[in-house]
């Protein structure tokens, strides 16, 4: 049949590895593949990195899908097809069960789950199969602090030294570092791609816009798709202030900054969240010197204040950054690379007056002063649809309100940055998951307090759940006690053995339930210790129960053991 029929080469893989099942699994199989086109089989969600906006300063994968060369996903989703449901359509109304308007990590997570459900989907890709976290931000961010972060040893002597070790003459290739940047974006985009055609879903490489009730049109043409369900994941854009001029070389935000085209020897990063804070660690290992400028009060004010202290001492002082506190960049004019400096005026926060270092002259200035929603291509308002500064309004379940506090709008619904719960990849693919859980009759809600954080700098900083200052607002309002504990990188073997004790780890709780309310840690290798403490505040476990949970020695995670133990008056050794 296959000689008679000819197909694409994805078909034709999928064929050969459906026929190394059972004879009458495979029959089946083939039929199916006929009929599909390797059509969607249950698979695992996705969740890359994470991206989130302003912090301040003081004077950004899954299994299976995301990972996979196009062979390998193609054997696990025939592998798969035994457990596949049956393909459902909304009695031929329309022409898909579920359309997808954006194509990132959250777009991406819930065409997978959609497929698994056996909806036929469609996913409108605006020619950005990835979104932001895999082209501009999470994924090739990550290349860089692990290149920036090699660098770095290397050429801590200090640190070297006490393995013994000696190293001269580090240097590094500028171009070979962003090379490797770029083509790590490049296969996990192409690796997502391949996933949703293998899956069966359909990319439609257009922009969306919501022309109404189950009605998608591609922008600059009059074609509409239709669907019973249609859900808007159009992601966000870095947020530029009035009277920033940007112009992508000395004047630029995160998508160019990742693209390393220079490394320039003074960078003024205007705004020290999660992004500026990265990037401040990835040029200072490549030799620039940095100057903050923040509008808020204190170094990272959305930091638990005793992460924030740490942050300061191993981040901040040992390094060429300083940095401006409560004061405004009104002007940046941009320079030429080499040649002329780029131009900062600089104002009072409070007095709005410029202050007396103004105007301020550097090679180059970063914009991180956090992200917008990119909704405006939608054009909801043309069908009614409110926004609160771009922000589509959802409730619990993702269904989009035609307005604050309004009436939901049927068989609409938005996920991800654009309704900003909360602005991380793999929040976004969570909502996805859910919003597609509720689709079918699944009631389903995500619990963000459960979504852990984190920014990859040097030590690395991770947090779930409420701050301590939060958390004390908490109990004072529902009448609990509260409780905290700490535990220290010091005191652990295998950090010791790094020669990396500079971290701790602190949880909050409620003293009469034993509920955690938040853990944070600042530390060697923090966002995957997190990792344990999300699920925990998931699972509704206690200290008490956590106390009593054997972990790895000598691992890192025995910092969270010394703190969960303490939290209940145990000593640990």
């Amino acid at each position: 049949e296959e000689e008679r029929s000819p197909r694409s080469p994805n078909h034709r893989f999928a064929l050969v590895a459906m026929l190394r099942l059972s004879m009458v699994q495979g029959i089946a199989l083939v039929l199916s593949a006929f009929t599909f086109s390797a059509d969607a089989f249950t698979t695992a969600p996705v969740s890359l990195g994470l991206r989130s906006s302003s912090l301040s300063a003081t004077s950004k994968v899954g299994p299976a899908t995301a990972t996979l060369g196009r062979h390998s996903i193609l054997r696990n989703t025939a592998r798969s097809a035994a457990r596949m449901p049956a393909l459902r359509m909304a009695d031929g109304e329309f022409d898909y069960d579920v359309i997808i308007v954006g194509c990132g990590v959250g777009g991406h997570g819930a065409a997978l789950h959609a497929r698994g459900q056996g909806l036929k989907t469609a996913i409108f890709t605006g020619g950005d199969v990835g979104g932001t976290c895999v082209n501009r931000g999470c994924v090739p961010s990550k290349a860089l602090l692990a290149a920036a972060h090699r660098v770095q040893e290397m050429q801590d002597t200090a640190h070297l030294d006490g393995f013994g070790i000696s190293v001269k003459d580090v240097k590094y290739d500028r171009e070979k570092v962003a090379e490797h940047a770029r083509q790590l974006s490049s296969n996990v985009a192409l690796n997502l791609g391949n996933s949703l055609t293998a899956l069966g879903v359909e990319i439609i490489d257009a922009t969306g816009e919501f022309a109404g009730p189950n009605k998608v049109k591609k922008a600059g043409t009059n074609e509409i798709v239709t669907a019973k369900d249609i859900i808007l994941a159009p992601g966000s854009v870095p947020f530029v202030p009035p009277g920033i001029q940007i112009d992508g070389k000395t004047v630029f935000t995160s998508d160019d900054s990742l693209k390393l085209e220079w490394v320039p020897d003074w960078v003024a990063i205007i705004g020290s969240g999660y992004i500026g804070l990265e990037f401040a660690d990835v040029y200072t290992a490549l030799g620039s010197e940095v100057t903050f400028i923040e509008a808020m009060d204190t170094l990272m004010p959305t930091f638990d204040p005793e992460i924030r202290r740490v942050a300061d001492r191993a981040l901040i002082q040992p390094r060429k950054v300083d940095g401006y506190t409560s004061v405004f960049a009104t002007e940046v004019v941009p320079g030429e690379p080499g040649e002329k400096p780029v131009k900062i005026k600089l104002i009072d926060a409070k007095t709005k007056e410029e202050i007396p270092d103004s105007p301020l002259f550097v090679d180059a200035a970063l914009v991180c002063t956090g992200r917008i929603p990119n909704t405006k291509p939608l054009k909801l308002e043309d069908q009614g649809i409110e926004t609160v500064r771009g922000f589509v309004q959802v409730n619990e379940k993702m269904q989009v309100l035609d307005k604050p506090d309004g009436k939901v709008v049927e068989g609409l619904w938005c996920i991800g940055d654009a309704n900003g719960k909360m602005m991380l990849a793999h929040a976004a693919s969570a909502q996805g998951i859910s919003a597609v859980e509720n689709i079918v009759g699944r009631e389903h809600k995500v619990d963000h307090d459960a979504i852990p954080a984190a920014c990859f700098t040097h030590p690395e900083i991770a947090m779930v759940g409420l701050t301590e200052e939060q958390a004390k607002a908490k109990a004072a309002a529902e009448g609990f006690t509260l409780g905290k504990s700490t535990g220290s990188f010091r005191a652990n073997s295998k950090a010791l053995a790094e020669l990396e004790g500079t971290g701790m780890a602190k949880c909050v709780f409620n003293k009469d339930t034993g509920k955690v309310l938040g853990v944070h840690i600042i530390g060697i290798h923090a966002s995957d210790l997190i990792q344990e403490c999300a699920n925990a505040i998931a699972a509704g476990t206690t200290v008490q129960e956590l106390s009593m949970m054997v972990h790895t020695h000598p691992t890192l995670s025995e910092v969270l053991d010394e703190t969960f133990k303490g939290a209940v008056g145990m000593s640990t050794h």
